[in-house]
């Protein structure tokens, strides 16, 4: 059995995709409402090629669940730690805990509550949008990497994900340099996400030439130079090549920090942009657009409680 901690729009996503592969799978939500209505009415997914609707078990208690082969974390970065907490009880010296969220720390803050060697990381270029109560749309689909939260930590855990990811559809590369392709997304995140927030913009035309898509690039490319300071081998070119086709492929999609701020939500900002300023601090450079989108961000949802 595998559980899946957050039954939002990448959490349903791949819920559906690993149900629909014949895969014993959970989804496990705070929301009772959104439990009740996947009980009732099944889980919904929307492609470019129609809907269709998964009877896809879920639950609101850990204890209805048990110990499970695999726990993957699709919470937002604020939940993780109460979330690592209450998922105690589902988690065995067999049971591999696997982080597939935005952003840098959430595995961390996992290796507070659970060994280390047992925890996979991990990022993916799928894409999904929440439509409504028990209803998500797969806006966008791209490559998953995979591999051990702790440096140097036997591959056979993430390889045996990555299978699962491969049975459901999902191309998968597990590599031991997984922390870099984070680094790669994140470059991707903190350039698109607060971006569309502020400007309320689609992906689509986020990714249109113009002021704003150079200030997409500008961000990217302060993030890189920050990472590379890390010690990490990205290049700025493939970024924004990757930033751009990304953008464009996802048509009408809206980044989840989008998501969150049309429905004034606290957002992950503190570890996608706050990330690389806080890494930047670290190595003794200077990071002024992402500390811009940090402070543009937080007076954003400051002004919700106005």
């Amino acid at each position: 059995m595998i559980t899946i901690v957050g039954a939002g729009a990448m959490g349903g996503m791949l819920a559906s995709k690993l149900h629909q592969a014949g895969i014993p799978v959970t989804l496990l939500d705070v929301s009772a409402a959104l439990v009740e209505k996947i009980n009732t009415d099944g889980l919904t997914v929307e492609t470019n090629t129609g809907s269709r609707t998964y009877q896809v078990r879920a639950v609101t208690n850990p204890g209805d669940i048990g110990e499970s082969e695999a726990v993957i974390f699709f919470v937002k970065a604020q939940h993780t730690a109460s979330a690592a907490e209450a998922m105690r009880p589902l988690v065995g010296p067999g049971t591999t805990v696997v982080s597939l969220q935005n952003g840098w720390g959430n595995t961390d803050t996992l290796a507070k509550v659970f060994p280390a060697e047992q925890i996979v990381v991990g990022v993916t270029y799928h894409s999904a949008t929440i439509r409504s109560l028990g209803v998500v749309a797969h806006t966008g689909e791209g490559h998953t990497f995979v591999g051990p939260f702790a440096d140097g930590a036997d591959p056979a855990r993430a390889e045996a994900f990555g299978r699962y990811l491969e049975q459901a559809g999902l191309p998968t590369t597990v590599t031991a340099s997984v922390k870099t392709e984070i680094w790669k997304k994140l470059i991707l995140n903190a350039a698109t996400l607060p971006t569309s927030a502020l400007t309320g913009l689609c992906a689509g035309e986020l990714g249109k030439p113009g002021i704003t898509l150079e200030l997409v690039d500008e961000i990217a490319a302060e993030a890189v130079r920050v990472a590379n300071a890390l010690g990490y081998d990205i290049d700025l070119n493939e970024r924004l090549e990757r930033i751009h086709a990304v953008l464009r492929s996802a048509g009408k999609g809206k980044a989840s920090m989008l998501q969150d701020a049309e429905a004034r939500r606290k957002t992950e900002i503190e570890v996608i942009n706050g990330a690389v300023v806080r890494a930047a601090e670290e190595k003794g450079i200077e990071a002024p657009l992402n500390k811009a989108m940090v402070a543009l961000i937080a007076g954003l949802e400051r002004s919700w409680l106005q």
